[in-house]
């Protein structure tokens, strides 16, 4: 009986097949690359050029913040001038590096005189004023285009302590600019591998 269960179990095993099946071999039929290495592989990456170390979606497009900086200019004029001083260069300068730096954004100047003397004179002095900040910013290579003056003459006086302070302040070109940009959200990690 020994015999005969272990001829069979011989019989058993020697019957199976000891060769396996290869198994399928897969065809690749997408792009599996990911050419801007943010994780999301070309064929489902909807924004193709991130950044690098962008913070991005399932989509591959990266995260992005509003943010925005204002920049001011303010110049005082002498009675019944237009001329613009050496003082105030500094302030124009500054607002021409701000407008370069935001290239799609736009200034309206805007000029106002003391309310001394004929209302029309005073609203063409005010558009003078306006032109020669405008002129400043131009020759600091601000686009013409970007650039808009507007007179006010004496119609919006400044309110201070007396009379001579009021015509004082009221000679004055001003506007405030608005910058937007939209910043990529980044990530660091100590485990961060992607390359420039």
């Amino acid at each position: 009986m020994k015999y005969i269960i272990t001829g069979l179990l011989a019989l058993t095993l020697f019957g199976c097949s000891l060769s396996v099946p290869q198994p399928p071999v897969a065809k690749q039929t997408k792009n599996l690359f990911d050419n801007d290495s943010d994780g999301v592989i070309n064929q489902r990456d909807r924004c193709p050029k991130t950044p690098i170390d962008a913070v991005v979606d399932n989509d591959g497009c990266p995260t992005y913040v509003d943010s925005s900086e204002e920049n001011k200019i303010h110049v005082l004029f002498a009675n019944d001038s237009s001329v613009v001083t050496k003082s105030y260069m500094q302030n124009i300068k500054q607002m021409s590096v701000f407008l370069t730096k935001y290239p799609k954004t736009h200034i309206e100047l805007k000029g106002y005189a003391s309310p001394v003397g004929n209302a029309n004179y005073n609203v063409a002095l005010s558009q003078r004023r306006a032109i020669a900040i405008r002129q400043a910013l131009i020759n600091d290579g601000v686009a013409a285009s970007r650039i808009k003056t507007v007179g006010f003459g004496d119609s919006d006086p400044v309110k201070a302590n007396d009379i001579e302070q009021t015509n004082t302040l009221s000679r004055r070109v001003i506007a405030q600019v608005i910058g937007y940009q939209g910043n990529v959200v980044k990530e660091w990690t100590v485990y961060t591998v992607r390359k420039n």
